[in-house]
């Protein structure tokens, strides 16, 4: 009997420990409006407790940061404030600055939970200011079960470990942001735009910050939607054999309004530049439906699209890895089946 009051006990320092979470989301802009994996991020930081506040942080320069500050504003209703860094120095992603701002706002803010998503931004970032901060990051979550309790894939997604953060504040996480989509919100859903505040920059640590320098950013013009967030991919493999006929995926995609995407194989064998690659070490993608063509399936492809609602899967190979995760499958060549599928698709309107 003596140890129920000290359980009832536990619990009330346990949620009293909860009731005052601060979340701070490393965000993603462009062309003055948040990106999409941002607003991922924001969905998933709702997952620690309807009473944390949330901010936003910005950096960067030009007019597109105002304008994505005001957009930040008014997003979504769960938004508590805006943190804008206007400096040159946060104009291109790179590690060193943006590990130092990170680590300057968190002295200011004292934030238990520092988010951002799982893509190349985050994780250029994230591990150098979890350095700087004396803390260890969390990656890649799928499911935030507690504030300080997640789950993420390991093993190429083959297995789901659940994580509990034990160290001291602020516990940092990147997320999988098709873990996490954003529920829609109507137009009038926040009447009041949460407050835009400036970065206090001058007591910033300049050491170490030119440590490097961006050189230059390519990439290939397209009318195709963006493989992360397209709601149809379509993906070659190496059993295409030549960058020449990858292109029949190329025009499969162009009648469908679909993305491009290529396993590991395809990119290393120059077919396609590695931004289209999917898979573990590339894109991690859940369109509502995906279809590969000469895709084996290695695990570590996988890992990059079996959130996918619905996947089409065609190979030769009966036998195919592939075949395991698909929910429709045709044993064939691709050569003579993405051309039959070209001559009876209607043209795209």
């Amino acid at each position: 009997m003596a140890t129920i009051p000290m359980l009832r006990a536990y619990k009330r320092r346990s949620t009293s420990t909860f009731r005052y979470l601060s979340t701070l989301i490393l965000a993603e802009h462009e062309g003055g409006s948040l990106k999409a994996q941002t607003l991922n991020a924001i969905a998933a930081a709702n997952y620690l407790g309807k009473e944390s506040s949330i901010s936003l942080l910005l950096a960067g320069s030009g007019p597109s940061l105002q304008e994505a500050a005001a957009h930040a504003a008014s997003c979504h209703p769960s938004i508590s404030k805006v943190l804008l860094a206007k400096s040159d120095k946060f104009t291109y992603p790179l590690a060193e600055p943006w590990a130092k701002l990170l680590q300057l706002v968190q002295k200011i803010g004292s934030y238990s939970h520092i988010i951002s998503a799982s893509g190349s931004f985050g994780k250029n970032i994230l591990p150098r200011a979890a350095a700087l901060l004396d803390v260890s990051p969390i990656s890649d979550v799928i499911k935030i079960s507690e504030p300080h309790l997640f789950v993420r894939p390991i093993y190429a997604g083959n297995a789901l470990c659940t994580v509990r953060y034990v160290g001291s504040n602020p516990c940092m996480l990147s997320i999988r942001s098709t873990s996490f989509p954003m529920i829609s919100m109507a137009a009038d859903s926040k009447s009041n735009p949460a407050p835009i505040d400036e970065v206090d920059l001058s007591t910033i640590d300049e050491d170490g910050i030119s440590k490097s320098r961006y050189i230059q950013q390519t990439t290939q013009e397209s009318e195709r939607p963006d493989l992360g967030n397209a709601r149809v991919v379509i993906t070659g493999g190496r059993a295409l054999k030549s960058a020449e006929n990858f292109k029949m995926v190329e025009q499969l995609a162009e009648k469908l309004g679909a993305a491009v995407g290529a396993t590991r194989a395809a990119v290393d064998a120059g077919y396609v530049p590695n931004e289209l690659q999917v898979g573990q070490t590339g894109k991690i993608v859940a369109p509502e439906l995906y279809m590969a063509f000469g895709v084996s399936g290695a695990i570590q492809h996988l890992a990059g699209m079996r959130d996918s609602k619905v996947i089409v899967a065609v190979n030769k190979d009966a036998d195919a890895p592939i075949f395991q995760v698909a929910d429709y499958g045709l044993v064939g060549d691709l050569f003579e089946v993405i051309p039959e599928l070209l001559e009876k698709m209607p043209e795209k309107k």
